[in-house]
Formats: structure tokens, C-alpha cells, sequence
């Protein structure tokens, strides 16, 4: 008995100094972002990733492609996983409070939330300004469709909707993760998530070698998406006359699955009536016409005042979404 509670208190530390690193880290995101002079992590698992992209050749079989691309996934997942819990277990070796910080610093750089604002900011100042062209090449760091095409209205749709899926992406689902295994768990997300970002396009390229990343990101997302989905819309309810909760909820009702993701139309949607306007729809990608579904109603053209009330929802939403997840966990604790 006295055995059990002494392994009962260890394991009820543990979890106050990962609940502590989970306010940390999300705190340290909010505040310092992702500044580009610091190095960072999942610039190196994409270092991983490009150097193993290198195994897919245009000479190979489909089928070839393929379990490379398997043979890709699972290297890298493991290894980001391995690499995580190594410097996590040697944080807490040295001693409890070193690897609360450590745990921290590494929750910190998993989380994205202050970096998607900054960098959509960029396009709204850019707009703002009238300056198209610094528009278009602010837009096309964080979007992966071809920006020169788009006229003003189109590059802050496609900053709003890079907002409003990387709600999902960039904190709510890493959040999760977070919350649930730690950094460990934390950075195996952004590793698929990277992954896909990276290799899986469904191009002549990609087609077969991306195609198992991708269906892994697909999967790790979808319980995920759809938290994001019902957060951002319980947010839309709150105060403020930018957002339409009623809106949100009947818009995301209808078009959810209005994108060839199972998940990117989730927040979309959400966004799209919280907001009132119209989002996704035809657009271009490698000199190419992909046709899309729209979603929304267009009760006014998308402005790029838009931007800074997408970035509204994002903060609200991540907030919400600590809150419940430290809420959570102090309760399982």
C-alpha cells in the first residue's frame, strides 16, 4: 500500500509539471511566436523529410513509389518520436524542474498560433497599403496554390482561409495531442503533419509516393478538425459583431464536407459563416485549374479586414481549447 501511494504521488507530479508546461508553452507561443532567427525543430524534420523524398524517382512503379513513400512515413514518424522522448526523459533525469522547462520550450515550439497571425498580418498590411504584389508574395509563404493570378479580394480569401484551416492544423489538434501524450505525441502530429504538407500534393510527382502521409494526416486530423470545427463555433456565440454564431453553425452544417479533405472544410466552413462570406471555390496550382466547391454564402465580398477577424477566431478558439484541455487534465489529475 505504501508502495502504491508513493507511485500514486510520483505520477500525480508528473502531471502537474505537464500541466505547468502546457500553460507554459502555450503562454510562450502567445507571447514570442516563432521568430525566424531561432532554429527550429520542424525545420529539421523537414530537412528529414526532404532528404528521404529523394527515394522517389519518376523511373520508378507505382507501386514502388508507394512503399518507399510507406517505408518514408514510418522512418520518419519513429524517428521525430525517438529523438522527442530522448531529450524529454533526459530533461527529467537531470532534475524535475529542468524538464518541466524543457517540456515547456518543446510545447512551445509545436504550438503556431502567434505565427500564423503574424504571418497573415503581412498580407493584411500589405493590402491595406494597396500594394497587390507585396500582398501576393505575403500570401504565397503560407498558401501552396499559385498567388500571382489573384487579384486583391482573392489573396484575402486565401489568407482567411489559410487561417481558418491552420486553426485545426497549426494549435487546436496539436493542443490535443499535447494534452494527451505530451511532446512526444505532440511532435509525431507535426511530423505527419509535415509530411503531408510537404509530399502530399496529388500531382505526377507525389501521386503514389505522398499518398500514405497524406491518408495519415487525414486520419490524426479528423476527431481533431471536428473539435475545432464545434470550438470555433461556440467562440462565434461570444460577444462581438464581427462573427454570426448562428451563422456559423448552419453554414458549417451544410458545407463540412465540401472539400476533397475530409477535414480542411471543417474550420472553413465555420469561418465562412461566422464571418458571412464566401470561401474555397476554383483555383490554380502548379499553372493548373483544380475545381473546388464553394463555401459560404457571399453576403459580401471577402475584404481584407477579414484577415484580422479570421485571426479573431483563432485566438479565441486556442484560448478556449487550453482552457478545456488544462481544465481536463486537472481534473483526470
Amino acid at each position: 500500500e505504501i508502495s502504491a501511494c508513493l507511485v500514486g504521488s510520483e505520477m500525480c507530479i508528473r502531471d502537474r509539471y505537464h500541466i505547468i508546461a502546457l500553460f507554459g508553452g502555450f503562454l510562450l507561443d502567445l507571447l514570442v511566436g516563432d521568430p525566424h532567427w531561432m532554429p527550429h525543430p520542424i525545420r529539421l524534420i523537414g530537412s528529414v523529410i526532404a532528404k528521404c523524398s529523394k527515394w522517389n524517382r519518376a523511373e520508378l512503379k507505382k507501386g514502388e513509389q508507394f512503399w518507399r513513400g510507406v517505408a518514408m512515413t514510418i522512418l520518419v514518424v519513429c524517428l521525430t518520436a525517438v529523438v522527442a522522448a530522448a531529450i524529454l526523459v533526459a530533461g527529467y533525469w537531470l532534475h524535475p524542474f529542468a524538464g518541466c522547462i524543457i517540456e515547456g520550450i518543446m510545447t512551445y515550439q509545436i504550438l503556431a498560433t502567434k505565427c500564423l497571425k503574424v504571418e497573415s498580418m503581412k498580407v493584411y498590411k500589405a493590402l491595406k497599403k494597396d500594394d497587390l504584389e507585396g500582398a501576393r508574395y505575403a500570401v504565397s509563404m503560407i498558401v501552396g496554390r499559385d498567388t500571382q493570378v489573384l487579384d486583391a479580394t482573392g489573396v484575402a480569401k486565401a489568407a482567411v482561409e489559410t487561417v481558418a484551416e491552420n486553426t485545426s492544423d497549426g494549435v487546436i489538434a496539436p493542443l490535443i495531442y499535447l494534452a494527451i501524450g505530451g511532446p512526444i505525441l505532440g511532435f509525431m502530429y507535426k511530423a505527419i503533419n509535415t509530411m503531408d504538407s510537404m509530399v502530399g500534393y496529388k500531382n505526377d510527382k507525389y501521386m503514389y509516393f505522398g499518398r500514405c502521409a497524406a491518408k495519415l494526416d487525414d486520419v490524426v486530423n479528423y476527431i481533431p478538425a471536428r473539435i475545432s470545427a464545434l470550438l470555433m463555433i461556440a467562440v462565434s456565440f461570444l460577444p462581438g459583431k464581427a462573427y454570426d454564431g448562428k451563422g456559423a453553425w448552419r453554414i458549417w452544417r451544410r458545407d463540412r464536407r465540401k472539400h476533397a479533405s475530409p477535414n480542411s472544410a471543417q474550420t472553413e466552413a465555420v469561418c465562412a459563416g461566422s464571418l458571412g462570406v464566401q470561401l474555397a471555390g476554383d483555383a490554380s496550382y502548379f499553372g493548373k485549374i483544380v475545381k473546388k466547391p464553394t463555401i459560404g454564402d457571399a453576403h459580401r465580398p471577402v475584404e481584407y479586414e477579414d484577415i484580422k477577424r479570421a485571426n479573431g477566431l483563432l485566438y479565441r478558439t486556442a484560448i478556449l481549447c487550453e482552457c478545456l484541455a488544462l481544465i481536463g487534465l486537472l481534473w483526470v489529475g
